[in-house]
């Protein structure tokens, strides 16, 4: 992978040396317009639409399970905004100011999954799993939540409500205390996905921590995870054989997603050993799926969580958080979570 930003080349000899392009890239100056515009019009407009066929789209697909064409700019590539009306020049520039030394990817030893059972260990609260809520509704006090089984629900009577759900579970939760910010939410749509898994013996090792496919290369795959060479305790964990994770699915692939496990997992099999030649044997193989899974922050997006946050600024004990505003990452998601825990704190000190 050349340097890019968000997949606009930082280093045009790097980028022909790659042999990722066929054609020359020459860019064209032009505004940033005022307006929220998707991040296929916009780079296409300077710098070609290969740029996006080859480095933007398999970028973003990798984060977003979406289509450039349809993706906002400002809510999932601020980073190509603050280039200017010159890309390539604003890229390189961007580039050569850039001065982190440290590592590319941050983890924690035995998988990021131990976080939530750290978490609750260490804490001083309650958790429950498995316990659907099924209404949210204002109190003279505070708020009242329906929640369990509807042949044993409970009713849990609070001071203050975090949604933390989905959008569309957010918007049916919220109808009757949010209206405004629940008819703007059911306006998310969401992208499912599946990862499959790889234990390998044999396998060749393509280098890196991964990589990314094009969607015009018409592969299954979209990218691939090599985990034992991208984080160490997974190396020592493997003792000498290959992890590798593939990602499949994209906003709209539904029918994709509706092959079973086994022809999944053979499809995603195949297209590793056509990008790396030979992947050896097959020890183990998983698939995890995520049915709606990512949200799609289409062109508007910010105007639609500037709605949402509005709305819901002026109901008392009420925040909303999570991936479906300003980020999709896990950072973005904790730093969602800890600006609304802090704005109902602070109402709270307010109100005392």
């Amino acid at each position: 992978m050349p340097p890019t930003v968000m997949g606009v080349p930082a280093d045009l000899p790097a980028l022909t040396a790659s042999g990722i392009v066929t054609h020359d890239v020459r860019s064209t100056i032009l505004p940033v317009p005022d307006e929220d515009v998707s991040v296929a019009a916009f780079v296409a407009d300077r710098v070609g639409q290969e740029i996006v066929d080859r480095l933007v789209e398999p970028l973003l697909g990798g984060v977003y399970a979406g289509h450039a064409d349809r993706l906002s700019l400002r809510a999932t590539a601020p980073q190509i905004v603050a280039l200017g009306a010159d890309l390539l020049t604003g890229a390189t520039a961007a580039r050569a100011a850039a001065t982190s030394t440290g590592p590319v990817f941050f983890g924690l030893r035995g998988g990021i999954g131990q976080l939530p059972e750290a978490i609750v260990t260490a804490g001083d609260f309650e958790v429950r799993c498995d316990a659907t809520v099924r209404a949210v509704s204002r109190t003279a006090t505070g708020w009242r939540l329906v929640v369990g089984p509807t042949t044993a629900a409970e009713v849990l009577d609070v001071d203050a409500v975090v949604m933390a759900a989905p959008a569309p579970a957010a918007a049916r939760l919220l109808a009757e205390a949010a209206p405004d910010a629940a008819f703007a939410l059911a306006g998310v749509d969401y992208a499912s996905m599946a990862l499959v898994t790889f234990v390998l013996d044999g396998a060749n090792d393509p280098g890196g921590s991964g990589f990314l496919v094009p969607p015009v290369d018409g592969t299954v795959i979209k990218a691939a995870t090599y985990s034992t060479n991208k984080w160490g305790w997974s190396a020592e964990q493997a003792q000498g054989l290959t992890i590798a994770r593939t990602s499949i699915g994209r906003a709209g692939d539904t029918a994709l997603l509706h092959h079973d496990d086994t022809e999944l997992i053979e499809m995603a099999r195949a297209d590793l050993a056509a990008a790396t030649g030979d992947v050896g044997r097959v020890v183990d193989a998983q698939v995890h799926r995520w049915g709606g899974g990512l949200p799609q922050y289409d062109v508007g997006h910010l105007e639609l969580v500037g709605t949402v946050e509005r709305a819901v600024a002026v109901v008392d004990g009420l925040e909303v958080c999570g991936a479906a505003y300003r980020g999709v990452g896990i950072p973005a998601v904790i730093a969602s979570g800890r600006a609304a825990a802090r704005r109902l704190l602070d109402a709270e000190r307010m109100d005392a």
